[in-house]
């Protein structure tokens, strides 16, 4: 298993959140969405008591791998804790799925969440969204590039909009293009070079009527800035808060900074917590969604009317 896969496998794992956990209600494979004949899924964790009305969406997913097996409790266990409704997603997994496809997924999902809002008691416009590495990755995506509701939608759940208010995550790619240092792409390569098929970006040939790989350079470089959080930080973006380790081989320090001060210099709440002298993920991670938890708290409470 490649490391980014076995970190955040230990952090989905995290054994002593279990016994932190309050009484809550869980409703699993929840379809959001289908695609090519396949039903896309997630689990949501209702709390019993002191529910806040707010939700919490978790990315499952680690290197853009994503599966119902990853789902674990123990991720989300403080903020149930805290009276949010979680929402566990599964999303077009690796090798199958390309990066672009996976982030339509989580758009998706976060309408469907909206849409269902009523359902699962809570305010649609105190949406939260967190995860970590590629998890973290999709998660300043949405925060990012949400986009508006389309009221000319047939399916009634586009017509919802897939922004949300919040982002709290862990060393999250943010720049494929100045990876680590200025000038490094990494679509699949390099230090990315364990991660190929996320990045093996396609096109669809109407008269062939098959996909085909895009190999054109420049043709990739446009889909990697469209994937790279950095390039869509705006005023109206969600406030973030990034969790990172300064040893971090794998996915580089930089890119936090880099995109921390994107948000500095647009304005919008940001934190940056450096870890000192861990890399891609640690013992003891799970105490640090306290701060996470913390962050959702401030900028998903309740407005006052």
């Amino acid at each position: 298993m490649p490391r980014l896969l076995s970190a955040v496998a230990a952090l989905l794992l995290s054994a002593p959140l279990f016994a932190q956990a309050p009484k809550f209600d869980r409703k699993e494979d929840v379809i959001y969405g289908r695609k090519f004949g396949l039903a896309m899924t997630m689990d949501v964790f209702t709390p019993k008591e002191n529910a806040n009305g707010a939700g919490v969406i978790f990315c499952v997913s680690g290197g853009w791998f994503s599966a119902k097996e990853s789902v674990n409790v123990g991720f989300v266990a403080e903020f149930l804790k805290r009276g949010y409704t979680c929402f566990a997603v599964v999303h077009g997994s690796q090798p199958k799925f390309t990066i672009p496809e996976v982030m339509e997924d989580m758009h998706r999902a976060v309408r469907y969440i909206r849409h269902h809002a009523k359902d699962y008691d809570i305010d649609p416009d105190r949406l939260g969204i967190c995860g970590a590495s590629a998890g973290g990755h999709l998660s300043l995506m949405m925060g990012t590039t949400g986009k508006d509701a389309d009221p000319k939608a047939k399916d009634p759940v586009d017509k919802e909009s897939s922004k949300v208010a919040a982002v709290g995550c862990f060393f999250p790619p943010t720049d494929f293009l100045n990876y680590g240092k200025d000038g490094a792409v990494m679509l699949g390569r390099g230090t990315l070079e364990g991660f190929k098929a996320p990045f093996d970006f396609t096109e669809f040939d109407a008269v062939s009527r098959s996909f085909n790989l895009i190999t054109d350079e420049g043709k990739r470089r446009v889909i990697g800035k469209a994937i790279s959080p950095y390039y869509h930080v705006s005023k109206t973006s969600a406030p973030a808060l990034v969790i990172h380790g300064d040893k971090d081989e794998l996915v580089p320090l930089q890119q936090a900074e880099r995109i921390i001060k994107k948000y500095q210099d647009e304005k919008v709440p940001c934190e940056l917590v450096v870890k000192k002298g861990v890399a891609h993920g640690w013992p003891g991670l799970d105490k640090d969604l306290l701060t996470i938890a913390d962050w959702f708290d401030k900028h998903l409470a309740k407005k006052e009317k």
